[in-house]
């Protein structure tokens, strides 16, 4: 678990506790345009999710943690690793962090820091990216400021509310492999 654990946050596995808080961020409309959904999930959807969860990565494809602080076990955010490719050791990652005053305090750059390290040192991954959306400031700066580089716009990508916007890849190479 020390691979996972920050100065005031740590990531742990879901939990059927966390049914409803993955439920909020899942139908959060607010939010659809970063995490590209369209519509709302079940509980009962999220219910068979978590009874799944036991899967690990080289499995699922996929490994979605809980963001939370030192203190309390209550989650403040997840952070995921996607599109696991285990034969050409890469992987896509995003973050969210739920709600508005646990924003901006640095948990989020503590959950990549931990991800990143634990993807290149625990998973041997070779590189890792993110999708951002390009007026998503706030992930722009915390992806760059982590090393990773923008290496394509993807023109038009995302239709939000009947306009069409632009979506940047970002990649982080593990040059140390």
């Amino acid at each position: 678990m020390i691979t996972l654990q920050g100065n005031s946050i740590y990531l742990r596995a879901l939990e059927p506790e966390d049914l409803e808080f993955i439920f909020e961020i899942e139908n959060n409309e607010s939010i659809w345009e970063v995490s590209n959904t369209q519509t709302p999930y079940s509980k009962f959807l999220i219910r068979q999710y978590l009874e799944n969860a036991n899967q690990d990565i080289y499995e699922a494809k996929q490994l979605r943690l809980a963001i939370c602080k030192n203190s309390t076990f209550k989650a403040i955010g997840l952070i995921d690793l996607f599109d696991f490719d285990p034969s050409n050791n890469r992987a896509g990652v995003g973050i969210i962090i739920s709600e508005e005053v646990s924003r901006n305090q640095g948990f989020g750059s503590q959950a990549l820091d931990l991800i990143i390290n634990f993807s290149f040192q625990k998973l041997h991954l070779k590189q890792l990216y993110a999708n951002i959306g390009a007026e998503n400031e706030a992930s722009l700066q915390l992806f760059t400021k982590f090393g990773f580089e923008k290496i394509g716009i993807k023109k038009q990508w995302i239709l939000i509310e009947n306009e069409y916007k632009d979506e940047i890849l970002y990649q982080l190479i593990n040059n140390k492999k």
